[in-house]
C-alpha cells in the first residue's frame, strides 16, 4: 500500500537525483575531459564531433529541466535519448556488469528505467513548471 500524500515528495527526490547525475556528467565532459577531449572520444566511437557538443548541451538542458521541474516529462524523455545513446555506442558491447572494463550497460539501463519512471510521474513537489504554465 502506498501513501499517496508522499508521492509528490518521492517524485521530487527522484527528479533532483536525476538532475544531479546529468549535471555531474556534463561537468565531467566540460571540466575533466574538456570539450576537445570529449569530441576526440566521440570521434573514436565513429560519431561526428558535433554529437559531443549536443550531448553536453543536452545533459545540461535535461539537468536544468529536472532541477527546476520545468517540462519534467520532456526533460526525462530527452535524458532517455542520451542514456540510450550511451548504451548503443559505448556500454552495450561491454557486457552487462558496469564493473566490466570500460563499463557495461547495467548502470545506464537502470538510469534509463529511473528516467522512464520520472516521465510517468511528472513534476512532483516544488516544481516551477506548473506555476509557469509549463507542466505536461
Amino acid at each position: 500500500m502506498s501513501n499517496t500524500q508522499l508521492v509528490p515528495y518521492a517524485t521530487l527526490i527522484l527528479r533532483l537525483a536525476l538532475a544531479a547525475l546529468f549535471f555531474a556528467h556534463a561537468w565531467l565532459k566540460l571540466a575533466i575531459y574538456t570539450p576537445a577531449g570529449t569530441v576526440k572520444y566521440f570521434q573514436s566511437l565513429g560519431l561526428p564531433a558535433f554529437i559531443a557538443y549536443i550531448t553536453i548541451a543536452g545533459e545540461i538542458a535535461v539537468g536544468v529541466g529536472l532541477l527546476l521541474g520545468v517540462l519534467t516529462r520532456i526533460a526525462a524523455l530527452g535524458g532517455c535519448i542520451i542514456v540510450l545513446g550511451t548504451i548503443v555506442t559505448v556500454h552495450g558491447s561491454r557486457g552487462w556488469l558496469f564493473t566490466n572494463k570500460d563499463g557495461g550497460w547495467e548502470y545506464p539501463a537502470f538510469w534509463l528505467v529511473t528516467l522512464i519512471v520520472q516521465a510517468l510521474l511528472g513534476d512532483g513537489a516544488w516544481a516551477l513548471g506548473p506555476s509557469l504554465g509549463l507542466a505536461l
